[in-house]
């Protein structure tokens, strides 16, 4: 059944495809909760929605890296719940693993796995209980096969599709939906366009809403990319990282 959501909180709202998804569920008629560190960012967002959609943004400026500022948000999940929960946050470090500081990889892990493993079980039991609401948690292409280079990422959103793929057979007849969110390169730039590669922010923001409110377990945007996917899921791993291998010593090498 497709769900339309009345309420929602999305994090890593004040950039990127974070803004995509508070401006296309602000378009449907959706109150918000908008997390992300910057107070300011997040101000001049929720000013623009308000103004615009006429709907109510509440502003949460929250470090979800940080124990203390993730506890607020999760208490603020449990004591008000939303109908749907964007996972968004997240990021990247790129280079020789062994060469990088320790602290950069540990911090992704604590971004895009503590922090969306957390919300989601602050989130999901009153959903439950209702026997309404959505998760939408954003993994990436990067989770289906090796990532030389940035290996800490592609695990940690290996990590989300898995745990939200469980999670959706978990919850399946209960009338909560549990969506991963899987693009591939995408522009953060709203006005820049879609290429053979390269797909746009709203695009990606809103094949993600659509799938979360139809109950699809996994979504992948962008015909390339789904064209992609099987051949990923169905190729020898060997081959894989030593396709993967190839490109990252001819990128390492070209720096």
């Amino acid at each position: 059944m497709r769900q339309a959501y009345r309420t929602a909180l999305v994090t890593g709202a004040s950039s990127g495809i974070g803004v995509s998804f508070a401006r296309s569920l602000a378009a449907r008629g959706t109150d918000l909760v908008i997390v992300a560190r910057r107070a300011d960012l997040l101000d001049e967002l929720a000013r623009e929605l308000v103004e615009r959609y006429r709907v109510a943004v509440e502003v949460v400026a929250a470090d979800l890296t940080d124990p203390a500022e993730r506890g607020e948000v999760e208490r603020r999940l449990r004591a008000d719940p939303v109908e749907l929960l964007v996972n968004n946050a997240g990021f990247g470090a790129f280079g020789p693993f062994a060469e990088g500081a320790l602290e950069e990889q540990l911090r992704q892990v604590e971004l895009n796995v503590v922090a969306l493993v957390r919300l989601t079980h602050a989130a999901l039991p009153a959903m439950i209980e209702r026997g309404r609401g959505g998760v939408l948690n954003v993994a990436s292409m990067a989770g289906f096969a090796p990532s030389p280079g940035s290996a800490t990422y592609g695990a940690t959103k290996a990590y989300v599709a898995a745990f939200s793929e469980s999670l959706h057979a978990e919850v399946a007849g209960k009338g909560v939906h549990v969506t991963a969110l899987c693009p591939g390169f995408t522009r953060t730039d709203e006005a820049s366009e879609a290429g053979l590669l390269w797909l746009r922010r709203a695009d990606v923001a809103r094949a993600g809403l659509e799938a979360v409110a139809a109950g699809r377990a996994l979504c992948v945007p962008g015909a390339q990319y789904k064209a992609a996917l099987p051949a990923l899921r169905m190729a020898p791993r060997g081959l894989l990282r030593a396709a993967a291998g190839r490109v990252w010593r001819q990128a390492a090498g070209s720096r």
